[in-house]
């Protein structure tokens, strides 16, 4: 005999347009709505950055012309008339605000210059160092995700135990730990002392020469050392992250209602906890992303690694204005982009956020 409610008429088709509820919500426009604000927000972020890519490099003390004498350059410079044409060739000579509206022209045509040092265009070298920032960075964050995750999950679920307090108690120490000075102090133990991994670059001369499996090998082995720093510093914060989260579902109602089918506890902890811990995960790891640049900076110049962070720190010294902003604009749009990402990411996930 069936049930009342099963033969209980369907609100649609009998009803008919009686009333508000009789006919969807069309969310159509909002959706729409929030899509064009983030593109908005997101076009003027990247003007914004673009603005302080251009005035930045500038407000520092000293100038293109200086540094590129100051580096002994093959450039040579010979009074205030060879001095004048320089500037001129660069167009340096010129008032700050026609400066600003030719840069602005050049980067919408996707002409990033040319490096004032090596004359070279800018994007040709962001493209030759490009990779192997990516292959560290991307790396880093990987690495530290997958760690921080399988021992935040671990902690939390076994919370205040000697395990638990071990693990807080190592990630927090090597957390406190300034990238470059670990980063000297494994490539001095490693490196120099042992001699069991290389102390700088990325890969061997004429490695292009090995086989496939050889050269991965080999880049392998240059990548370790700066991977294990940048790995470091990122895992903590993605572990107290998932820890907090896994504390917080360690009394919900789910796992009370599990644990009373007799569900395992692997299942509880990894498919019902964390799973619900996991949504601020993704929250932080885009903001580890700028953290992750940041860190690779120092990282690179300490092994030095054929990178961007070695790029802009060198072209810094010498106020190479185009390879400055060329760098600083990739990277900044970079990491923008990322969070923007994670944003739309993040609604996906969990409705509330995107209301």
């Amino acid at each position: 005999m069936s049930s009342p409610s099963a033969v209980l008429p369907g609100p649609s088709a009998e009803a008919g347009p009686a009333g508000p509820a009789a006919s969807p919500v069309n969310t159509r426009p909002r959706r729409s709505r929030r899509w064009v604000g983030r593109l908005a927000s997101y076009l003027v972020m990247v003007f914004v950055l673009l603005t302080l890519n251009f005035f930045l490099p500038r407000a520092m003390p000293g100038d293109p012309v200086d540094g590129l004498l100051s580096q002994g350059s093959n450039t040579f410079v010979f009074g205030e008339a060879a001095r004048s044409k320089l500037e001129q060739y660069y167009g340096l000579d010129q008032p700050l605000g026609a400066q600003y509206v030719h840069y602005l022209a050049r980067m919408a045509h996707g002409d990033m210059g040319r490096s004032i040092v090596t004359n070279r265009p800018v994007r040709h070298e962001i493209a030759r160092r490009l990779p192997w920032t990516l292959l560290l960075v991307v790396s880093s964050l990987l690495l530290s995700t997958l760690i921080g995750l399988v021992a935040g999950v671990n902690s939390g679920w076994r919370r205040d135990r000697g395990g638990d307090r071990t693990v807080m108690t190592g990630l927090l120490a090597v957390r406190e730990f300034p990238p470059y000075l670990l980063a000297s102090l494994l490539a001095f133990v490693f490196a120099a002392k042992l001699g069991w991994l290389p102390l700088s670059g990325a890969e061997t001369p004429f490695s292009s020469t090995f086989g496939p499996i050889e050269r991965v090998l080999d880049i392998g082995r240059y990548l370790l050392l700066p991977l294990l720093v940048m790995t470091a510093g990122l895992t903590a914060g993605t572990y107290l992250t998932m820890r907090a989260g896994m504390v917080s579902e360690l009394g919900s109602d789910h796992l009370l209602l599990g644990r009373a089918k007799g569900l395992r506890e692997r299942r509880l902890k990894y498919r019902y906890a964390g799973r619900n811990a996991l949504l601020p995960v993704v929250s932080l790891s885009a903001v580890e992303v700028g953290f992750a640049v940041t860190a690779n900076i120092l990282v690179e110049r300490v092994f030095s690694y054929p990178g961007l962070g070695g790029l802009m720190f060198s072209s810094i010294g010498v106020r190479d204005y185009p390879v400055i902003q060329g760098v600083f604009l990739v990277v900044s749009v970079g990491i923008v982009t990322v969070n923007a990402l994670a944003d739309v990411l993040n609604g996906r996930l969990d409705p509330r956020v995107a209301r």
